[in-house]
């Protein structure tokens, strides 16, 4: 394989990001070395610093395909379980909503795990 064929490689396959007051989430997949698709997902929040200055704070995680349908389990179950113990809605916002705040959860970006060919 070429140096040019690997550095295609190593390229984003596809990429999504979700903006969310605040923060930002990307999703990119990505080829791994034995050119299968890998995961990450990378929140990005703005910090503001000293003299007006900004920074940006990431955290990632990297989600690999044999882990997909295990992870996407546990996030269906915290989803269902958030959605039916959530206590009613206050008039306060918290930081994760204080520039746009949904009035549904349609308002959310859906991301389709199905995407991902979960198998």
């Amino acid at each position: 394989m070429s140096e040019q064929e690997q550095f295609v490689h190593r390229e984003d396959a596809f990429s999504v990001a979700v903006r969310a007051g605040k923060r930002t989430y990307f999703f990119d997949v990505k080829h791994s070395k034995n050119n299968d698709y890998f995961l990450t997902i990378t929140e990005s929040k703005r910090i503001f610093e000293s003299e007006g200055k900004f920074n940006y704070e990431k955290h990632k995680i990297f989600l690999y395909r044999e882990d997909f349908q295990k992870f996407f389990d546990g996030f269906k179950e915290t989803l269902a379980f958030i959605e039916k113990n959530a206590p009613a809605e206050s008039n306060t916002q918290s930081d994760s909503t204080s520039e746009t705040k949904p009035d549904s959860k349609e308002s959310f970006s859906d991301v389709d795990f199905d995407d991902l060919q979960v198998k």
